[in-house]
């Protein structure tokens, strides 16, 4: 969650659910991934790219894959949009979408 932006005003959407804000958002991942029965996999990316919509903001699309300990493998797209900040580039909205 450190890639996110810590702000009221983030928005993850994972198929047609939307979760607006940071902490709501660390919730939703700890609920998925952190909660008794769940387990964080091994996520890589591919088919990443990058169009810079400004100095200070960029677009990213691309493709994951997750493999769990107990042999899933869900996958699927994902868009991001980027801001920069003094603190560095951070995700401000995510789309993420499995097949």
């Amino acid at each position: 969650m450190k890639g996110y932006w810590r702000s009221p005003d983030l928005t993850f959407f994972s198929g047609t659910t939307e979760t607006k804000g940071w902490e709501p958002t660390l919730e939703r991942y700890r609920r998925s991934y952190q909660s008794q029965g769940h387990a964080m996999g091994t996520l890589s990316f591919s088919d990443l790219q990058v169009q810079l919509l400004g100095v200070d903001s960029a677009f990213v699309r691309g493709r994951f894959q997750l493999i769990m300990p107990d042999g899933k493998q869900p996958h699927g797209v994902f868009t991001l949009v980027f801001r920069k900040f003094p603190e560095g580039w951070r995700i401000i909205h995510d789309h993420t979408c499995a097949e």
